[in-house]
């Protein structure tokens, strides 16, 4: 049967992401596309169009079970991140690390070590360490500009890697609606793909490792190198960029000025991490024993492919609030209506994250070949029929993979050697790339993870099956697609001048934003262009990330040590 929709199946992630790029809106663009779905099922009925798109996507979306329990993390997460910030308990962490930074290299190191360890959100761990290492970095001659570019680079790419965070949650779920653009039976579970598609997010590693790099060669280049030599021999010179912090997420938290002890903010994170492993080792156990065969002693792997992990992180998020509301009561630190105050603020900065996962879900089930929710079924058609839910469901994936089945026949087919082959080759680079382009255009990377990753998935997926391949958990194209767009939403979320992370950054370290700008950006764009390079491209061809990643850290030493100079005066 031929497919009801063809061409404009892709209509509405299209428009979501051109409208994104234009308007810069990421909530807004994936509205606008579901709208332009809706029109799509309902053959252009306005009045069915906007029922459809109240009743049929965004109403079941939202009150899905696993949906709430994500929205559920999420917002206890921001809530515990805002009360641990009004304790002053993560200055109190942040200042007792702080006295290792005895010179340049020293400061450096200390600052991004603090931003690996302030690992469960970036908001959080740019306004911190910013704050906080201000006068340590103007003690020891480091640039704002400088400090600015660590903390940056160890916000998103800290926060994206770490599975536990604010992200983790709304990255898991993305990559589950992926899985379940596929349909069938897939045998992939979401965290098991998040973990193994670590080794593939080429630029965040690199990302990390350059900064170490720069701060133990005391070497830089470009516009940074110029903004350090002149903070090393002009120490004395007011910044005109001022000293303070200055954005409306602070005041929103409500930073302290002074900090408490640093139990304060380890201990609740402690108790989050181990209930949230705890969990998924025990909800992983139970399912596998469930099942028939069951093996007695199970690997890990396996347990962490088949536990629920919304359960993990929901429990595990409020098992460590309660701690931290228990230990700040018995101190003496905030009274009640303190605490509720600074949970609230808190969860109030995660919620732009949540209606972003809340819209990027409802496109993806209206793309998606997924029944609608049992009251609202659509009437089953023939036995025969591949699209029984078109007038609510569009089925993107499948005219996809009529697309790719059409090239792989005429191009070479399971052979690899036509244009099949070659697109499915270079398929983890064109990923990176339009992702790094929609996220420096947006400025957002859950956005952008959000638009892509639901697509891309099934795409891979699909393409790997044209070609004779196994699409499994441990396929090295999927998971390289994958990592494509998890590390592209955050490179090309550095080089924006409208991210809101780069912006927090600047302004968080007492540094002019377009300062922060043109300093980072070269840095960037040197690993954007190794992970390329030596990542995404080989991946492309097969090559173990093994033996990738070290290439690339030892391409990014040979370049500091061919383009780096050091500071004069230091």
């Amino acid at each position: 049967m031929e497919h009801p929709y063809g061409l404009l199946s892709l209509l509405p992630p299209v428009v979501a992401i051109a409208l994104a790029i234009v308007t810069r809106h990421a909530v807004l663009s994936l509205l606008a596309g579901l709208a332009c779905g809706s029109l799509l099922t309902s053959g252009g009925d306005l009045f069915r169009a906007a029922y459809d798109l109240l009743e049929v996507h965004l109403w079941p979306t939202i009150i899905d079970p696993s949906k709430l329990r994500i929205f559920s993390f999420t917002l206890l997460m921001g809530g515990l991140i805002g009360l641990i910030i009004r304790s002053g308990g993560m200055q109190g962490l942040v200042r007792l690390i702080a006295p290792l930074a005895s010179n340049r290299r020293s400061g450096q190191l200390t600052t991004w070590l603090m931003g690996m360890v302030i690992f469960f959100d970036d908001y959080a761990n740019s306004l911190l360490i910013g704050n906080t290492f201000k006068p340590v970095c103007d003690r020891l001659k480091i640039s704002r500009e400088k400090l600015a570019y660590i903390v940056d680079t160890t916000a998103a790419p800290v926060a994206g890697l770490s599975l536990l965070s604010t992200w983790v949650a709304v990255e898991l779920e993305f990559i589950d609606q992926g899985i379940g653009a596929i349909g069938g039976s897939t045998n992939l579970a979401a965290i098991e793909l998040f973990i193994d598609s670590i080794p593939y997010r080429f630029y965040v590693l690199g990302a990390l490792f350059l900064v170490p790099l720069i701060a133990w060669t005391g070497r830089d280049f470009g516009p940074m190198w110029v903004a350090e030599s002149k903070r090393a021999n002009h120490p004395g010179e007011p910044d005109p960029s001022g000293s303070w912090l200055q954005t409306e997420v602070a005041e929103e938290l409500d930073v302290p000025t002074q900090g408490s002890h640093w139990l304060n903010a380890l201990l609740p994170i402690a108790v989050t991490l181990g209930g949230v492993i705890l969990l998924i080792l025990r909800t992983g156990s139970a399912a596998l024993a469930k099942r028939e065969g069951a093996d007695a002693n199970p690997p890990l792997r396996d347990i962490i492919g088949a536990a629920d992990s919304s359960i993990a992180l929901q429990y595990g998020s409020l098992a460590g609030l309660v701690v931290a509301m228990l230990m700040y009561r018995a101190q003496g630190l905030m009274d009640l209506a303190e605490m509720a105050r600074a949970i609230r603020r808190g969860a109030g900065l995660v919620i732009p994250a949540i209606a972003i996962l809340w819209f990027a879900s409802a496109l993806s089930r209206m793309t998606s070949d997924r029944p609608v929710d049992s009251s609202r079924e659509v009437a089953q058609g023939p036995a025969n029929d591949p699209y029984p839910h078109r007038d609510h469901r569009l089925y993107t994936g499948a005219f996809l993979g009529q697309l790719i089945a059409n090239q792989a026949s005429g191009d070479g087919g399971a052979t690899g050697d036509g244009g099949a082959g070659w697109t499915l080759k270079l398929l983890p680079t064109i990923i990176f790339v339009l992702a790094s382009i929609v996220s420096f255009c947006t400025g957002t990377s859950f956005g952008t993870m959000g638009m892509l990753t639901p697509l891309v998935l099934p795409l891979a997926y699909r393409m790997i099956a044209e070609q004779g391949g196994a699409a499994s958990a441990d396929n090295p194209l999927l998971l390289a697609s994958l990592g494509g767009v998890l590390a592209g939403a955050i490179f090309g979320d550095h080089c924006s001048p409208i991210s809101d992370t780069t912006i927090m950054s600047a302004q968080a370290s007492g540094c002019d934003v377009m300062a922060h700008r043109l300093t980072q950006l070269p840095y960037a764009l040197l690993v954007g262009g190794v992970a390329i390079l030596l990542g995404t491209l080989p991946a492309g061809w097969g090559v173990s990330p093994l033996l990738l990643v070290p290439l690339q850290f030892a391409a990014l030493v040979l370049v500091m040590r061919r383009f780096g100079r050091r500071v004069e005066g230091v």
